[in-house]
């Protein structure tokens, strides 16, 4: 007997491979990027920021920017995430290319200054 496939979404859930790519609006309906991916607490299992990817073109020369989960808010009429920063606050914000940072608990200090949101539980 085969198992049945986990359902993609529901009213109130989302399968993580449906939120990479999930395009990212500032509160003026500004596109700001979409989802890389989002970066779980393998403790806790909570998610602790979502990777935005900014910039580039076809995917080459992207930024990306980490921003706590908790500015994202989900808006079903646009099909994706809206969150109350700016263009210019995501330019200067703090981000990476190729090589990743080490999300540890500096890492996590400037972020949480940065966006003023407050320090993920570790």
């Amino acid at each position: 007997m085969t198992e049945p496939l986990p359902i993609a979404e529901t009213s109130r859930l989302i399968a993580s491979d449906l939120v990479n790519g999930t395009p990212v609006y500032s509160n003026n309906g500004e596109h700001l990027g979409s989802i890389r991916n989002f970066m779980v607490d393998k403790a806790s299992g909570r998610t602790d920021y979502a990777v935005l990817q900014f910039g580039g073109f076809l995917g080459i020369g992207n930024d990306y920017y980490p921003i706590p989960w908790e500015k994202l808010s989900y808006e079903p009429i646009r099909s994706g995430y809206v969150v109350d920063i700016t263009p210019e606050q995501i330019k200067s914000a703090p981000r990476y290319g190729e090589e990743v940072p080490v999300y540890d608990k500096d890492y996590d200090r400037r972020l949480t200054e940065y966006y003023q949101s407050p320090a993920p539980i570790l």
